[in-house]
């Protein structure tokens, strides 16, 4: 089992490591800027005492220039030598003083900032339950409202199948027929754009799961094409296909991939006009396989290449022809899988999707390989 990422799971993570590393930043940058503090303040009280000192021993030489007498001299000395040595006493008190006075300050930093962690951790823990709550009351509240909306369609479904074959072969009976078809389609529609809000629901909540095995992409490929030719020459569409030759392993969910294919070529057949062309390519790249889907649509802003894989984005924002969900579904899947995709684009000359698996190697048995 795989779970898609982004998730909410992943998120939280990213958010601790980052908070993490902002505090130890802060903490690294409060040491520095207290060692630095520290400095300026002993350079201050280093110089203030220099300074006193050669005030000090400037009086001093005026004095030895008027004083005269080898006793007085003497006398003098020794008064100097205790001048010095209970001057040297009172710094190392006030040394000590200061020491005591900043390790004082650092404690009372350090408590407060211990506080304030504390205060932000536990508004954290208490927003994250409540997230909890509202994401599991979500949850389960799109899993009754998708299951009753399907058992709807699903009774609209039959009705029009119904319809379709009790419908007379008359002109009223062909007229039920295409109104049934039309009902179908919109019915159809509707249960993939619940599939997609499911299914985004899913990867927020890291529960998108998926079946890797190990499959011929080509098989994959012919599959699709086969689901989709009818659509394309309904619509007027040449749809070309390009396989590579012999068989190309890799490991991945059929369902989900198949799902991305088929929103890749739905995507191409919305925007591509009638006379138009849309290719499929699939071939080994490396250590991965490479697919690719062009068309020959209006093409996509260069400069909103990478916002199409983000949530509820149309390329036209009058567009309504869907939720805008199909390709941030499908780089969720492909990042599960441990793959990657991009598009690429020139207006009014169509655009091209790119996506890759990693590809497995064919095993080989012994009595081949020697």
């Amino acid at each position: 089992m795989s779970s898609a990422p982004p998730n909410a799971r992943n998120e939280r993570d990213e958010t601790d490591s980052s908070l993490r590393s902002e505090r130890e930043k802060s903490d690294d940058e409060l040491s520095k800027r207290g060692a630095a503090i520290e400095e300026d303040s002993n350079e201050v009280v280093d110089h203030a005492r220099q300074r006193a000192d050669e005030v000090l021993g400037r009086a001093r030489e005026l004095a030895d220039e008027k004083l005269s007498g080898s006793v007085a001299r003497d006398a003098l000395e020794e008064e100097r030598e205790l001048e010095d040595a209970a001057l040297r006493e009172e710094r190392l008190v006030d040394d000590k003083a200061l020491a005591r006075e900043r390790e004082e300050r650092r404690r009372a930093l350090a408590s407060l900032m211990r506080f304030e962690r504390e205060q932000t951790d536990e508004h954290l823990l208490s927003e994250r339950s409540r997230a909890d709550d509202l994401l599991a009351a979500r949850d389960e509240f799109m899993a009754m409202v998708s299951h009753d909306l399907r058992t709807l369609l699903g009774g609209i479904a039959l009705s029009t199948a119904l319809q379709m074959r009790h419908a007379k072969d008359d002109e009223a009976g062909r007229q039920t027929v295409d109104a049934a078809r039309k009902i179908q389609r919109s019915t159809a529609r509707m249960n993939r754009l619940i599939g997609d809000l499911i299914d985004v629901t899913s990867i927020e909540a890291g529960r998108l799961s998926m079946e890797l095995e190990l499959r011929d992409v080509v098989a994959l490929i012919r599959e699709t094409v086969e689901a989709f030719q009818p659509a394309a020459s309904t619509k007027g569409i040449a749809l070309e296909v390009e396989l590579a030759e012999g068989t190309v392993l890799a490991r991945f969910d059929h369902g989900r991939i198949l799902q991305v294919l088929a929103n890749l070529l739905s995507n191409a057949m919305k925007f591509t006009r009638e006379g138009g062309r849309i290719s499929l390519r699939v071939a080994p790249a490396g250590s991965d396989v490479l697919f690719s889907v062009s068309d020959t649509g209006s093409g996509i802003p260069p400069d909103q290449l990478e916002a199409i894989f983000e949530r509820f984005w149309q390329v036209k924002q009058h567009d309504r022809r869907g939720l805008g969900l199909g390709l941030f579904i499908a780089r969720c899947v492909l990042d599960a899988h441990g793959g990657r995709v991009w598009a690429e684009s020139e207006l009014g000359r169509g655009s091209r999707f790119f996506f890759t698996l990693p590809a497995e190697k064919p095993e080989v048995s012994h009595s081949l390989a020697e």
